[in-house]
């Protein structure tokens, strides 16, 4: 984050904007909003700053900025067109620690006015940090429209009716479980309608009929999908904003863990190969003992739990343990980094059939169906084969695969990380060692993958594909 996002309490402090044009007359409203004291200085105002500051609306001085004006104020904005007015502004202020906002100049600035959407007492603010002004309100217009006006009066019930819930409940995390219910249920559907009355009656009912017990825990194995955060269904997000802990493997990528609930603890449990943080066993135990402490768990897991995801384990020993527990499939890195890389794992006219399999190297060597795999017509996708990729290819190859076969191997798929190289079986080992490829990548085998050229989609800023095809469209 390049700022913090924080809200400040100005009600009834002294606040300080500099200049009297048409911006610093939004900056004076929205401060006056918040109900700080204002002060203008400026050498003139403009005639709607003028009647305002006739009225009595803020303290208007007709002066040149001097540092003496930040004296006792707890927030500046400088809002003129002059560069060297607004940096002595920011000097001087941040020489006193106080806040100072410069208008249009976010390296002068210590925080930055976001643009808001105002459902009082509920705000939300939203910044591109000063990179880009228009696409944050752009970003609140859209916003707008699907933040419903009522949601003010739903906060405002809520705060009225808070201590009653506390008193209610002796466990922190059933109020937290009640909440959570009736703000996305027949409650809240009933301040959104105006049926005010109807809605207090029903929280009230609710409340009653609740009973003081500590919550029972419970396990989410939800897929992560390949990387790409827009690729989570809503199931995933809805369950990551309800968890108390979250157990992630290494495949789930910092932006999905960001938007896992904050305060949520978070306990990495990923493997790579030779580097286990944690055995599968272990993981296992830790799942059981936390929902067993009444929490519930959400247990993270890069692309889909069921495809080379052990969530089966997982699930064995859960249920086994009598503990609650509901799955939620993903994208696997198959389906999702196949379309991102423009290969279709099947198609009429090359492959009517694909199969997974795992390149895991065991011992130096790769235990798999090589006659089930070899056939015609058929596309191979190989998951965790980096390390062992000559093995596998060599295999194929001594099985009847041609080394001619087109074969693609993708690292970080679906990301804007992604990288494609184009090969064939006997090409791709050199390729991959070449390009410095490191894990999380996928393999994928088969005549499929020649429709590449001609399908490619997804051109990420820093795509870096590579091919041993000096007629590639993408090396033109």
């Amino acid at each position: 984050m390049d700022f913090l996002p924080i809200f400040i309490n100005i009600r009834d402090r002294s606040c300080l904007v500099v200049g009297g044009g048409k911006i610093a007359a939004r900056k004076i409203d929205l401060l006056l909003n918040a109900g700080a004291c204002v002060t203008v200085v400026a050498p003139e105002l403009d005639i709607e700053l003028f009647e305002k500051a006739d009225r009595g609306v803020f303290i208007y001085r007709a002066e040149t900025f001097t540092p003496a004006h930040i004296d006792n104020v707890a927030l500046v904005i400088a809002a003129t067109n002059n560069l060297l007015v607004n940096q002595a502004i920011s000097e001087a202020a941040k020489k006193l620690c106080i806040p100072v906002n410069v208008v249009d100049n976010p390296d002068l600035c210590s925080f930055i006015v976001p643009s808001i959407i105002d459902r009082s007492p509920v705000l939300v603010a939203i910044s591109s940090s000063g990179k880009s002004p228009v696409l944050a309100r752009l970003l609140r217009a859209h916003l707008e429209t699907i933040i419903p006006e009522a949601y003010g009066r739903l906060a405002t019930y809520a705060a009225n009716f808070r201590s009653r819930v506390k008193k209610h409940f002796s466990h922190p995390e059933r109020r937290r479980l009640f909440w959570e219910k009736e703000l996305q249920g027949p409650f809240a559907e009933m301040v959104f309608a105006g049926k005010d009355k109807a809605a207090q009656d029903y929280l009230e009912r609710s409340l009653r009929n609740e009973i003081d017990e500590a919550p029972l825990g419970e396990v989410y194995l939800v897929g992560a999908g390949p990387g790409n955060p827009d690729l989570l269904t809503f199931r995933a997000m809805r369950l990551m904003q309800q968890a108390d802990v979250v157990v992630y493997d290494r495949l789930v990528s910092p932006e999905i863990l960001n938007m896992v609930r904050r305060d949520a603890q978070r306990i990495y449990a990923g493997k790579e190969q030779r580097n286990h943080s944690m055995s599968q066993e272990s993981i296992n135990e830790l799942l059981v003992r936390l929902a067993k402490e009444n929490k519930r768990v959400l247990r993270l897991k890069g692309g889909d739990p069921f495809i080379f995801g052990r969530g089966g384990e997982e699930i064995e020993t859960l249920a086994s343990s009598g503990i609650p527990f509901q799955v939620v499939p993903g994208i696997t890195a198959a389906s999702g980094v196949a379309a991102y890389a423009g290969i279709p794992l099947t198609h009429r006219n090359y492959a009517q059939s694909c199969i997974f399999v795992a390149g895991h190297l065991k011992n130096g060597s790769v235990d798999l169906d090589w006659p089930t795999l070899v056939k015609p017509n058929q596309t191979i996708v190989i998951y965790m084969g980096l390390l062992g990729l000559s093995v596998l290819c060599q295999k194929l190859s001594s099985h009847g695969l041609s080394e001619k076969t087109p074969a693609a191997i993708v690292q970080q798929g679906t990301t804007h990380n992604q990288r494609v190289l184009i090969g064939s079986l006997g090409t791709l080992p050199d390729l991959a060692q070449s390009s410095n490829l490191t894990p999380p990548t996928l393999i994928i085998i088969g005549e499929v993958v020649n429709l590449h050229q001609s399908l490619t989609w997804f051109k990420p800023q820093h795509d870096l594909y590579a091919s041993d095809h000096s007629n590639s469209k993408d090396n033109q």
